[in-house]
């Protein structure tokens, strides 16, 4: 594999890496205009379009100044702030408000989310179309707003800092685009009824949260809250004490949906209807359908919604034929997602996400091969000959040599963003996530079987995997609480200067990149670079304690 290759094999990394560059220098506040920016690289891809037809060396130039002055026209476009915002004082609004998305609340009687303003007082009329997060306090008997839904609310409206930190939830609001918040409200009118689709999933969301706390949440409510996390994303019912076992041990992310979570129910969904022998066509039709209903019932958060882009551009690449193409299907999946809502890379789980798979994908899996390539048991004997113990020992080593090999690839990138985002340094996150991630996957399965057994009837089959998911699930939180007490497991840390996180990440995924574009190779530096930069980091760039 050449350098070359790399393009080769995910070209769109020739526009998808430009296009961020834009979005961070439109972030830093370089001047320019959208509607000029938009033209220049309107210019700049037709002459892209002409190199590649008459000079294709002068193509990359091309192609790259386009999509860098497209993010920078981007950044403004979405976040779309005036800068007299900057300084308006904190007041009350009436605004009239499409809810767009709801974050699940412990408190029964307070609801928050998203929602586009559509109309406001006279003013304030420059905020008509700008998104704002609102937090409500409900009547007795009133329920939160469902999406799609149009209320009338009235509460203080406060502007939001124009950079917050990336680790605060002001910074995971501007990531979303976000310029406002509106506190202290309340509901003052519903205008208009939620659609009848996400009716439905508002009923699907309170079915599925019933069925998998059957059997389970009388008697175990902890279990049955790790469950309903693990399921649908409802964090909200772990305890104090679970989440901070968790952020600890590094293990968080498995209860949230993201890649782990929607990749095995994907493969569940593919296994059930490869029974029904459909075309492969259809198969995925029918399956990625299900996949997005799936992730809309659990309220469409931007990790699971970044995760069912992967798992739909990925089961498309064998759709396809083309399985060596996974990196591109990789790259595709992020530029979708950005072409949506291009904040999105501001986010911590956004670079967390893709970071750790692509870590993944061109470090981890070639590790594997080559450790598998340097021991293969009994290799001058044809397999044919083999005993059932020499079967099972080649079986483990391969298995323990692919899930190391991962486990470290990923565990570079999360070395990093566990200090910039979380201040915490856990280096005994790989040994514990070897154990839980096969131990999680087997939770994911009981949860599905759970659903899928009470969907067609049959009641008890869904305690039955209700209650093989909670012992799964008692044993996970055991070795959780067993790793956070061995000495040096985690770590409080942060970095010297706000630049180092995001310079050394940046440094990370570029000598990954470019390590598997080399293939490795010993005279371009093999496997150290990687290596070297983290230590280097953790060594000179992090503050502990």
């Amino acid at each position: 594999m050449t350098s070359r290759s790399l393009g080769h094999r995910a070209p769109l990394l020739w526009i998808v890496l430009p296009f961020i560059a834009g979005l961070a220098a439109g972030k830093s506040g370089l001047p320019g205009n959208a509607g000029w920016l938009l033209g220049a690289a309107a210019l700049c891809a037709l002459a892209a379009l002409v190199a590649a037809a008459q000079a294709p060396r002068f193509w990359p130039p091309s192609i790259i100044a386009a999509m860098l002055l497209a993010g920078m026209a981007s950044y403004g476009l979405n976040r779309a702030r005036l800068p007299v915002w900057d300084n308006l004082p904190p007041r009350e609004a009436r605004l009239s408000l499409r809810v767009d998305r709801m974050f699940a609340a412990a408190d029964g009687r307070r609801a928050s989310g998203l929602a586009t303003i559509l109309a406001s007082e006279d003013h304030l009329r420059e905020l008509e179309g700008q998104h704002v997060y609102f937090s409500l306090t409900l009547g007795r008997s009133e329920a939160p707003p469902i999406r799609s839904a149009v209320i009338s609310a009235v509460g203080v409206l406060l502007t939001l800092a124009r950079d917050p930190p990336a680790d605060t939830f002001d910074g995971y609001l501007a990531g979303a685009g976000m310029n406002f918040r509106l506190t202290r409200g309340r509901v003052l009118a519903e205008k208009k009824s939620a659609n009848a689709y996400y009716r439905f999933c508002a009923r699907a969301a309170a079915w599925s949260n019933d069925v998998l706390g059957r059997g389970i949440a009388a008697k175990r409510p902890e279990l049955a809250g790790l469950l309903r996390a693990m399921m649908l994303g409802t964090t909200h019912e772990l305890s104090d004490e679970q989440r901070t076992l968790f952020m600890q041990s590094g293990t968080m992310h498995l209860f949230a949906i993201s890649g782990l979570n929607i990749g095995v129910i994907a493969a569940a969904l593919q296994a059930l209807l490869m029974l029904f022998r459909l075309p492969r066509w259809a198969q995925f039709a029918v399956g990625t359908a299900l996949l997005w209903l799936f992730v809309d019932i659990t309220g469409a958060s931007p990790s699971a919604v970044r995760a069912f882009a992967m798992a739909a551009f990925l089961q498309a690449a064998f759709v396809l034929r083309r399985p060596g193409n996974v990196l591109a299907a990789i790259v595709m999946s992020a530029f979708a997602v950005l072409l949506l809502a291009p904040l999105q890379v501001f986010s911590a789980s956004f670079l967390m996400s893709y970071a750790i798979v692509v870590a993944l994908l061109v470090l981890g899996l070639p590790l594997a091969d080559a450790w598998l390539g340097r021991w293969i048991p009994w290799r001058d004997l044809p397999k044919a000959t083999w005993g059932w113990w020499q079967h099972a020992i080649d079986y483990a080593w391969r298995g323990t040599a692919s899930a190391l090999a991962i486990g470290v690839a990923t565990t570079l990138v999360s070395l990093l963003t566990g200090v910039q985002f979380f201040r915490l340094l856990t280096p005994g996150s790989l040994v514990a996530n070897l154990v839980l991630i096969p131990a999680a996957v087997v939770v994911t399965l009981g949860g599905f079987g759970a659903l899928l057994c009470a969907l067609v009837g049959f009641g008890f089959g869904a305690v039955l995997c209700n209650h093989a998911a909670a012992l799964i699930l008692l044993g996970i939180e055991w070795v959780v609480r067993l790793s956070v007490r061995v000495p040096g497991a985690h770590v409080g840390a942060s970095f010297i200067s706000p630049w180092v996180g995001p310079l050394a990440l940046g440094l990370l995924l570029a000598t990954l990149l470019f390590g598997y574009s080399t293939e490795w190779k010993l005279r371009r530096g093999g496997w150290w670079p990687p290596f070297a930069i983290v230590t280097l980091v953790l060594l000179f760039g992090v503050r502990f304690g």
